[in-house]
This record gives C-alpha cells, sequence and structure tokens, in this order.
C-alpha cells in the first residue's frame, strides 16, 4: 500500500545550487534531502516540493510531499532523515497525509522575507544570511513604492528573463517594509511566485529607497511587463521562504519559528 508523507523542511541554502535537482550536481537540496529519505525508506525517494528556491536562498518552511510504500513512524522520518543531512538542512517534523494533499497545487499562497543589512560597514557572521547595501536607505518610500504592487497583475518586468512559467500574472497579496536597527524587512505574501520574483521587487525598491529613482517607478516598471526596464536582481543570500499555507482541513504544521530575526 503506498502512503503519502508530508515533510517540514529548513535549510541555510547559502552551501547550495538551489532546490531543484540537477543530474549533474549532487550540492542540491533536492539532492540531499532524497538521499537522506531513501535511507530511511530503503528505497528510492522522489519529493515534490511547495515553492523552488535558487540558489543561496534560505528557507523557514519548505513543504515537501513523497510517496512512499514502507510504513515508518513520523519520528522515524524526521530523526533519521536528519542523521543522513548536512548541519545546514533538517528536517523539523513529518505527518501522513491522504492522497489529494499536492506540496505544490495545494498551496493557497507562499510567503517570503527579504533582510538587509543597511550600514555602511559590513558585517562578518552573517554574510550569507543577510544582503549587506551601504548606502542608508529610506525605507518609508520603498514602502510606499512596493504598495503600488499588489493586487493581481502581469508581473514580466519582475521575474528573470529565462522564466519557464506559461503565464506572468500573479496576485500580491500582502507586501510591507519596516526597519529594525540597521535590519530592514520586507514581507512578501502571494499566490504565486515567479523565478527572481522577490529578488526583483527588491532591485527596484533599492533604487528608490536610495534616492535614484522617483517612488512611481515601481508602478511605471510594472506597465512596461519588460524585463529590461527593471533594476538589478537583488542577491540571494537575505532571501527567506517562509512557507507555503494550505487549507486548515489539511492540517499542515506551521513552523515553530517562521520568521528570521537576528541580533544585530
Amino acid at each position: 500500500m503506498v502512503s503519502r508523507v508530508v515533510l517540514g523542511v529548513e535549510y541555510d541554502g547559502s552551501g547550495a545550487h538551489g532546490w531543484q535537482f540537477q543530474s549533474h550536481d549532487p550540492l542540491t537540496l533536492q539532492a540531499f534531502v532524497e538521499a537522506a529519505l531513501s535511507k530511511v525508506a530503503d528505497h528510492p525517494v522522489k519529493t515534490t516540493c511547495a515553492g523552488r528556491t535558487d540558489a543561496g536562498v534560505h528557507a523557514s518552511q519548505q513543504v515537501v510531499h513523497f510517496d512512499t510504500h514502507v510504513e515508518r513512524t513520523e519520528r522515524a522520518w524526521v530523526m533519521g532523515s536528519n542523521r543522513y543531512l548536512p548541519p545546514t538542512v533538517a528536517i523539523r517534523w513529518a505527518k501522513s497525509v491522504s492522497d489529494q494533499f499536492h506540496a505544490r497545487f495545494s498551496a493557497l499562497s507562499r510567503r517570503y522575507r527579504y533582510i538587509i543589512y543597511n550600514s555602511p560597514v559590513r558585517q562578518a557572521l552573517l554574510n550569507r544570511q543577510l544582503t549587506w547595501f551601504y548606502h542608508p536607505l529610506d525605507v518609508e518610500r520603498m514602502d510606499e513604492a512596493a504598495q503600488q504592487l499588489l493586487g493581481e497583475h502581469d508581473f514580466t518586468s519582475y521575474r528573470a528573463v529565462a522564466c519557464q512559467a506559461n503565464n506572468p500574472v500573479r496576485q500580491l497579496r500582502h507586501i510591507r517594509l519596516h526597519k529594525k536597527g540597521d535590519l530592514i524587512y520586507m514581507d512578501v505574501e502571494a499566490n504565486g511566485f515567479l523565478q527572481h520574483m522577490v529578488r526583483n521587487i527588491m532591485g527596484v525598491l533599492l533604487k528608490i529607497g536610495v534616492g535614484d529613482r522617483p517612488i512611481e517607478w515601481a508602478a511605471d516598471v510594472l506597465a512596461a511587463k519588460d524585463r529590461t526596464q527593471g533594476g538589478v536582481t537583488a542577491p540571494p543570500y537575505g532571501l527567506y521562504f517562509l512557507g507555503p499555507q494550505y487549507e486548515a482541513h489539511f492540517k499542515i504544521p506551521q513552523s515553530d519559528h517562521p520568521i528570521p530575526v537576528f541580533p544585530i
């Protein structure tokens, strides 16, 4: 009998080449997780995730499902798999679900957080967990500009040129920026994200925050539907996938620490 298991996976993506498995590259997060699960299951395991992350991007709750014909306790999936994972990757929980659940297609929305260390002097201890930006940034201008992106739009200007999504339309449901000390946080939620979409939004907002572009530029870039009209793609290091949201009846656990906060 085949059963479906769902996992919550946390990882520091700075040493990996993104989530998605690549036959020529063993350093992907999917490869790490599938190798560990396969040892516990004693058969090859193939996983499906809620949202692929790029190289250098982190996750406090990546949700993954897989099918298996063996019986293991939820604790065995967690503790057994973590034994074979690198220290930068951890399975936080496991849960048996019906085959009606799909990590990707059952997701109602997805959430990301981008964190900037805004200081004239760089820091060393978290240089792959934060994005350093040395020019002073006006967070109020950035937040005002970001609100122009709310709603359902064609986000062609904010996706990677190589993005393979068939449809560039996404519904941006929430976006907010705030500052705490030298840290600037951008929280964003949408029904789905295009490749590099969050990083390209931040690239535009950085130009506005430093005063190089007017607040209205964020909307102008959106309306252009042309990637070449946007800003640079912000680095991946400050980006965290906070996880997807599902219908309550699936009873998918929430991360016990979904929002990274660093003592700087």
